[in-house]
């Protein structure tokens, strides 16, 4: 009898204990999560681990950057950790399938990424100009090691691309990108959609050791703004078009050698 009694009870713990994960309020878990959100803050936190929303993410300086959004699978308590997320804020928005794999690598699926071009000043910093509009990327799939992707299967858009510069904005249309990836080396065919003031038809090429573009523009149109702009990266050809061949890093001068996968 004081076996089945002890047996009972345990097998009362282990249920109870299993509900309350089942059920468990996301604010119970953060003090788990934060030493993992490399310094933001989750706040007005609602719903539970497996399907819940913060009101607000700040930096650790109190700065808002948007509302997220979360559905976990339960099959994470197998192993799998598999997560819908949903971000928006004013410079970036993010949704798509994140998982993290038995190896430590990230898997991103159906993702789609919103960039304000103008929030990357600092990084963008350019005698050229500073980039302006809204990148979109959507990325079918992309496997990442340490914030690199390994594989990648994307495609980008820069609707009503503008270039700011000190004599002013420089208009360069509709410009598109496929990238994808093998073994850590990202190419990109870039080009334009046909209808804007810059034609562009290009590669570029990435990968840890350094990148190298090369690239062909052209205005289609008159504007002495464009043309001003092409001449300061190039001198042009007879049909008024620029050839650019630049690159940098350790491979930057020749072709990206592929990167190992482990």
């Amino acid at each position: 009898m004081k076996s089945l009694r002890t047996y009972l009870i345990g097998l009362g713990v282990v249920l109870a204990a299993a509900t309350l994960l089942w059920f468990l309020p996301a604010r119970w878990a953060l003090p788990w999560l934060v030493p993992r959100l490399h310094g933001l803050q989750l706040q007005q936190v609602q719903g539970s681990v497996w399907d819940g929303r913060a009101g607000a993410v700040t930096t650790a300086d109190g700065k808002a950057l948007g509302r997220l959004q979360w559905q976990l699978s339960r099959r994470a308590l197998l192993g799998q950790r598999r997560l819908q997320l949903q971000f928006e804020g004013p410079q970036l928005a993010f949704s798509g399938r994140v998982g993290r794999l038995a190896d430590g690598r990230v898997e991103a699926r159906q993702a789609n990424v919103r960039v304000q071009l103008a929030a990357l000043d600092r990084y963008a910093a350019s005698p050229l100009g500073q980039p302006r509009g809204e990148l979109q990327l959507d990325i079918d799939h992309a496997l990442l090691q340490g914030g690199w992707p390994l594989q990648l299967a994307a495609q980008a858009r820069w609707p009503r691309a503008v270039m700011h510069t000190r004599d002013g904005d420089v208009a360069l249309g509709t410009l598109l990108a496929q990238a994808s990836a093998q073994g850590g080396v990202i190419q990109a065919q870039l080009h334009d959609d046909g209808h804007g003031p810059l034609h562009a038809d290009g590669k570029l090429q990435l990968s840890p050791l350094g990148w190298r573009l090369d690239a062909t523009l052209r205005a289609r149109q008159t504007d002495p703004a464009l043309r001003r702009w092409l001449a300061r990266l190039g001198p042009p050809a007879a049909d008024g078009s620029v050839r650019i061949e630049r690159g940098g890093g350790l491979a930057g001068s020749g072709s990206v050698p592929a990167q190992p996968t482990n």
